[in-house]
């Protein structure tokens, strides 16, 4: 059995006053499936990078097989997919890749098309076949759904629970239970490795958390009372103390034997105080190793603008085109006021379209600029009527343009700073990250950066194009419970399973 092995490691990136892990030790079995979870900027890709000899911390780490990353760098998307195959693989055996293929349900015929042709879904099945054919590499996947329609998450859910050796980094709560047999878990304080899926791991981890909160809240009672029986013990002895001091020795009254036994009541009492002080001072070191784990994350909010009209947004057989090509034809859908609408569909069926069409729509009837920089679909049939005067904050897809720091950009979007920090913290930033670069950031924390600046923007309508790409499950779970709870009009696309099935919204499919 070969295993991995990490003995006390620890890393920080220079420049950097924390250290990313510190004393890390773990032991991991080759054969595993495992999921690796963790908050954003906990550190997943540092450690992937780390088992691939990428980066040198401080420790030991000892990997038997050979590490294959998951995305390998493709760096020409122009090519035939075939050329592709051969940039990533050079000693790849064509059957082994088709065979590959066929158990992710991706046709062949890809191999002969240019790679930038293919969807994001095609994209990642071919990447995941060529490294899966190798056969003799233990792969580190890291975040492979982002951007995947339903589909296409649940044929790579179905292909990984076939295979084995593989580091799986996921926030796709379904995809972790359909295809880990062990789950590594980054916490805020430590490390924790348990065999089963997600769910089995986050009901037992519902289950401490419940635990350490009651035997907090006991021993915060048990502080307490032992704090005011330490001062009252204290104030009898420091009596007794003090009339022994003061008695007259020339008092008929006094005596030796009444000295002695106000001397040893003082003892007792003083030794009574110092045992209620040990015993406070266990109570408040056992305290101090509850919580250190606990994921209580605080609500969001969302203040959304207040608008006379009962319809946002109508479609009738409206048919959207970019130059050359047709992106949806005849879809027809109504959002009303308060509605969260999620537009469900395969890659590429025009979801996005349909966005950028609304929000183009909006800009031109209230004569406001466009959100977004890009291509915007034309109306080329059918009709796309909005609200008049109806004010939209957006979140797009893509994140990597973020650029800068965060003041900065709070300037630029025209928002509080100190509403939108708020949020950022609530969202697990830290004051450390406030101060970063955003180039600096994560893709997690950059898409949390575009969200916390659209509950910060008081609107009619929030449109969010994929807002959990690379948004840990944590901060999911947050974004749920805001969506659940607030009163507010929503147009979004998703194709989380697990957070569209917590959502009571409406789906749209096109």
């Amino acid at each position: 059995m070969a295993m991995i092995q990490a003995d006390h490691l620890s890393f920080a990136y220079e420049g950097s006053p924390e250290n990313v892990f510190e004393e890390l030790s773990f032991r991991l079995d080759t054969d595993w499936k495992l999921g690796l979870i963790a908050r954003n900027g906990k550190g997943k890709t540092t450690l992937l990078r780390l088992l691939m000899g990428e980066l040198e911390g401080k420790g030991s780490i000892f990997v038997p097989v050979v590490p294959e990353y998951f995305p390998p760098i493709v760096t020409n998307l122009e090519k035939l997919t075939i050329e592709t195959v051969e940039e990533v693989d050079s000693g790849y055996e064509l059957w082994k890749v088709c065979r590959e293929c066929n158990l992710l349900k991706l046709n062949t015929e890809v191999l002969y098309r240019p790679f930038h042709t293919l969807s994001n879904g095609q994209q990642t099945k071919l990447l995941l076949a060529v490294l899966f054919a190798k056969e003799s590499g233990f792969l580190l996947i890291d975040e492979p759904t982002n951007h995947l329609d339903v589909e296409a998450r649940e044929a790579i859910g179905e292909y990984l629970q076939r295979k084995k050796g593989f580091i799986l980094v996921s926030h796709d709560r379904e995809l972790l239970d359909m295809c880990v047999d062990h789950v590594m878990v980054l916490n805020r304080e430590d490390m924790e490795i348990r065999q089963g899926n997600f769910s089995a791991w986050w009901e037992d981890k519902q289950k401490q958390d419940a635990y350490e909160l009651k035997e907090n809240e006991k021993l915060k009672k048990e502080i307490g009372r032992l704090e005011s029986a330490a001062r009252k013990s204290g104030g009898w002895a420091d009596q007794v103390e003090s009339k022994k001091i003061r008695k007259n020795p020339l008092d008929s009254h006094f005596n030796i034997s009444t000295r002695a036994y106000l001397g040893e009541k003082s003892r007792k009492m003083q030794m009574r105080r110092k045992n209620l002080e040990r015993r406070q001072e266990r109570a408040i070191d056992e305290k101090k190793e509850l919580l250190k784990n606990l994921e209580e994350p605080e609500s969001l909010k969302i203040l959304p603008l207040e608008h006379h009209k009962q319809v946002f947004v109508e479609a009738r057989e409206c048919t959207l085109a970019y130059p050359g090509k047709t992106a949806l034809e005849d879809f027809s859908f109504v959002l009303r006021k308060g509605e969260k609408v999620f537009l469900r569909g395969r890659n590429g069926c025009g979801k996005s379209s349909v966005l950028k069409a609304v929000i183009r729509q909006a800009a031109a009837a209230s004569g406001r600029g466009c959100l977004f920089d890009g291509t915007i679909p034309e109306i080329t049939g059918g009709c796309l009527t909005t609200a008049a005067g109806l004010v939209i904050s957006y979140v797009p897809q893509d994140a990597s343009f973020l650029r800068g720091n965060l003041r900065a950009f709070a300037r630029e979007q025209g928002i509080d700073e100190t509403v939108f920090f708020t949020l950022l913290r609530k969202l697990d930033f830290s004051r450390e990250h406030l101060e970063h670069e955003m180039e600096a950031l994560s893709a997690g924390q950059k898409k949390k950066v575009l969200l916390a600046q659209s509950m910060c923007k008081r609107a009619h309508l929030y449109i969010w194009d994929e807002p959990l790409n690379y948004i840990d499950v944590f901060s999911r779970m947050q974004i749920e419970e805001l969506i659940g709870k607030s009163e507010f009009t929503l147009l979004a696309v998703e194709h989380d399973r697990a957070f569209c099935r917590n959502i009571e919204g409406r789906e749209v499919n096109l």
